[in-house]
């Protein structure tokens, strides 16, 4: 019977011990930065859709069939990655952003449930993940932007890349705990130039106010000397006072008694004169040693104080003269240099004029050969034309005189009209008889030499025609025939 009792507390025992060992091999507990997800059943989690095939416990214990479902843990750490992004302005300006993004899984199912479907087996490259998604946004907002924009409004940045991530982390089951723009790198130095106006203004204040300190201390250095000058001055001659008064006082005071007692102590007066004497020499050279080597020593030093300034200014003066004279040796030189290049300019420039002025010489002198052969063409045509016109006259006055005369007067009759009528040109006052029947007979008469003038030619035509024949080949012509001197034409006037 105590066997059997024995036995029994054995089996019961053993079988609590197996109990105990398949409970802590079914039971599983959730750290507190952890998510359990047990898979292998159909499990309702609230938040979830029915028939997601996996349950999620967070900081409780569970309990898990073995060899029935799986427990895998997601991690709930925070988790770090660091932006290096290479991004081009709305400016087109290259910048390098520099910043880090602190991210976790969500703490809310919804969120385990996307982080498990996505990173259950591959936690370690989360952190890639979250950095493509990033950088892609972040590219996208600095290309709206400019660089001043940047400079100046950081939160807006960070803002703007936070709200295009946010729908896309929240489908990845992640949440941004922070995200920080650190830095923003310019390799083409334009940041730089933004800030050297500003920079050169804090400078320029910063000298100018410099400047104006060290002024100020001047003034109140300079015063201040003045003003121990001023009281060292005013002592020295209250001391020099003093002392001729306390001077005087002790003269007076010795030269009473003698003076009551000068009658029966002229000897002691004598001495006590000798004594003033030598007192009056100590006391020259006491003054001698107290005021004027002082005085002497503060001139001097004055003296030598104002020659060393002025041979300061002497040696800036001619620093200055020695830095005139240079640049003028080197203005100089540049002239001289300017001046050579001109002068070979215009030597260049002078045979190219010589050249063009050759050639228009040349060309003027060929155009002037070719219109002088011209018009001697012109003059030689002229010249038979006005011969074979000679010669038809010629003919033709051999065979009609009077119709040539005829002609020529004909031609030239407004000629002689004019001349006949310049008769009266001389006429300051003329009377006419008769009136207008003396006019007619006036005109009458004026035209009457044209006649005559016609029958005179007649008469020498025939006269040359009986008389003379050519002897050279040639026809005579009216245009040959000249009046005899001694000939006049008959004109009637008026008595």
């Amino acid at each position: 019977m105590p066997m059997v009792v024995g036995v029994v507390a054995g089996v019961v025992v053993a079988a609590i011990l197996v109990l105990i060992g398949l409970f802590k091999a079914m039971w599983r507990v959730a750290e507190p930065n952890e998510a359990l997800v047990i898979s292998g059943s159909k499990h309702r989690t609230e938040g979830l859709e029915e028939g997601m095939g996996f349950r999620i416990v967070t900081g409780r214990g569970t309990l898990v069939l073995p060899g029935v479902q799986a427990v895998r843990k997601l991690s709930l750490d925070l988790n770090e990655t660091e932006l290096h992004v290479d991004c081009v302005t709305h400016q087109g300006i290259p910048l390098k952003v520099r910043g880090v993004v602190i991210f976790k899984v969500g703490d809310d199912f919804v969120s385990i449930a996307n982080a498990s479907r996505r990173f259950l087996d591959q936690q370690k490259l989360m952190a890639e993940r979250v950095h493509n998604v990033f950088a892609g946004h972040l590219r996208s907002i600095v290309g709206g932007l400019t660089v001043e924009d940047m400079i100046r409004d950081r939160e807006k940045l960070t803002a703007q890349t936070r709200a295009a991530c946010g729908t896309e982390m929240e489908k990845l089951g992640l949440i941004v705990d922070s995200l920080q723009i650190h830095e923003i790198e310019d390799p083409t130095g334009y940041i730089q130039n933004l800030a050297m106006p500003h920079a050169a203004a804090v400078q320029r204040d910063a000298r100018i106010a410099q400047a104006e300190a060290n002024r100020l201390a001047t003034e109140a250095e300079q015063q201040s000397f003045a003003r121990m000058a001023e009281a060292t001055r005013d002592s020295e001659i209250l001391q020099a006072g003093y002392q001729a008064e306390r001077d005087k006082a002790a003269a007076k005071a010795r030269q009473a008694g003698p003076l009551a007692d000068a009658g029966a102590r002229q000897e002691v007066v004598v001495q006590e004169t000798r004594v003033a004497e030598l007192e009056a020499h100590r006391r020259e050279q006491q003054l001698q040693a107290d005021v004027r080597k002082p005085a002497d020593a503060k001139a001097y030093e004055k003296r030598t104080l104002a020659e060393a300034e002025r041979d300061a200014r002497i040696s800036a003066a001619q620093a200055k003269a020695k830095e005139t004279e240079l640049a003028a040796a080197a203005e100089a030189t540049r002239v001289k240099t300017a001046a050579g290049a001109e002068a070979e300019a215009t030597k260049t420039r002078g045979s190219a004029t010589a050249a063009a002025t050759r050639a228009t010489g040349e060309a003027e002198a060929a155009a002037a050969q070719a219109r002088g052969l011209a018009d001697a063409e012109a003059t030689k045509a002229k010249g038979l034309a006005e011969a074979e016109a000679i010669k038809a006259r010629a003919a033709a006055l051999a065979e009609n005189q009077e119709a040539v005369v005829a002609q020529q007067l004909a031609e030239n009759w407004p000629e002689i009209v004019k001349a006949g009528a310049s008769a009266f040109g001389s006429v300051d006052n003329m009377v006419v008889l008769n009136g207008a029947d003396g006019m007619a007979d006036m005109l009458a008469k004026a035209l009457t030499m044209g006649g005559t003038g016609l029958g005179l030619a007649r008469q020498l035509l025939a006269s040359m025609n009986q008389n003379s024949q050519p002897t050279n080949g040639t026809s005579p012509s009216l245009n040959g025939i000249a009046a005899p001197p001694s000939q006049k034409v008959p004109v009637e006037k008026e008595g």
